[in-house]
């Protein structure tokens, strides 16, 4: 059973969740042990320098759990986060175009007592919905919302509600391999605003809105369960509104179809990383260093 913590985020996902925080606690202290699993919104990939000890991962060592190790000044750090990767990859291992990497919770350990953990966009596949809404011809085209159900066994209610149970397993999972670990469960940015920005970025205004809609649906997910299995969300939805891929290039967290930095497609860039390392690194001093 875990620890009862607080959930860090905004005014209005506390509401939600029927949460207030307590008050802060001295900052974490040196000597966490720290894990970090996650996909590629974790790994951050083609943002220099990627790591070389599993390529395929397309993990950086300029991303947020790097930064936020660096500002704790944690004693181990060891990231595991991978692009591509789905709640089964923490258990099953996963095929990388580089070959297969270890089970992410393979390095969570009995002695971890720090875990970052943001998953769930690839169980979705959200990342080929956002392809599939790229869109050249609006006079033309239909909005690809129009072809996605919301209800039915397929639909998104069903698909997104399918998410929780998954979550609830694996935040499981990660307490009983490190009981004494306090978990973090890290929400997904704001990657399009309400309206879109069309044509800069080629998104339908109704699908930029129906896509965004989508995301903190999952990130409601990411926090019930979060505050359901005792651990503690950290939400980047909020304090990246205005950073988002129809943002100013030197403003934008998330980069576009076409980056001007270097990231991948609709994924955190550089800035992102370290505003994304800020906020992590906050919820974590807020809530102190667990008694051993």
């Amino acid at each position: 059973m875990l620890r009862s913590t607080v959930v860090l985020s905004s005014a209005v996902l506390m509401a939600l969740v029927g949460t207030t925080p307590s008050s802060a606690r001295p900052a974490a202290a040196p000597g966490d042990v720290y894990v970090a699993l996650g996909d590629s919104a974790a790994a951050g990939p083609l943002i220099p320098n990627q790591s070389l000890a599993q390529p395929g991962c397309l993990r950086s060592n300029r991303n947020y759990p790097s930064l936020t190790a660096a500002a704790l000044g944690v004693t181990v750090f060891r990231d595991a986060s991978c692009s591509g990767a789905t709640t089964e990859d923490m258990y099953e291992g996963q095929v990388t175009p580089a070959g297969k990497v270890s089970p992410q919770l393979e390095a969570v350990t009995e002695d971890t007592t720090l875990v970052t953990l943001q998953i769930g966009g690839n169980d979705l596949r959200l990342t080929e919905l956002v392809v599939k809404c790229f869109n050249l011809l609006p006079l033309v085209a239909d909005p690809c919302a129009d072809d996605e159900p919301e209800d039915g066994e397929n639909g998104w209610q069903a698909r997104i509600q399918a998410l929780a149970p998954r979550l609830e397993r694996l935040i499981g999972r990660v307490a009983e391999r490190a009981p004494m670990a306090r978990i973090f469960v890290v929400g997904y940015a704001t990657y399009l605003p309400r309206g879109g920005c069309y044509p800069r970025v080629p998104v339908l205004g109704e699908d930029a809105t129906w896509v965004q809609g989508l995301i903190t649906r999952v990130n409601r997910v990411l926090a019930e369960q979060a505050v359901a299995s005792g651990a503690t969300y950290v939400d980047l939805e909020t304090p990246s509104a205005g950073h988002d891929v129809c943002a100013a290039r030197g403003v934008r967290w998330i980069e576009g179809y076409f980056p001007t930095s270097r990231a991948m497609p609709f994924h955190p860039n550089a800035a992102g990383m370290r505003a994304f390392a800020d906020v992590v690194t906050a919820a974590i001093e807020a809530q102190g260093r667990a008694p051993l």
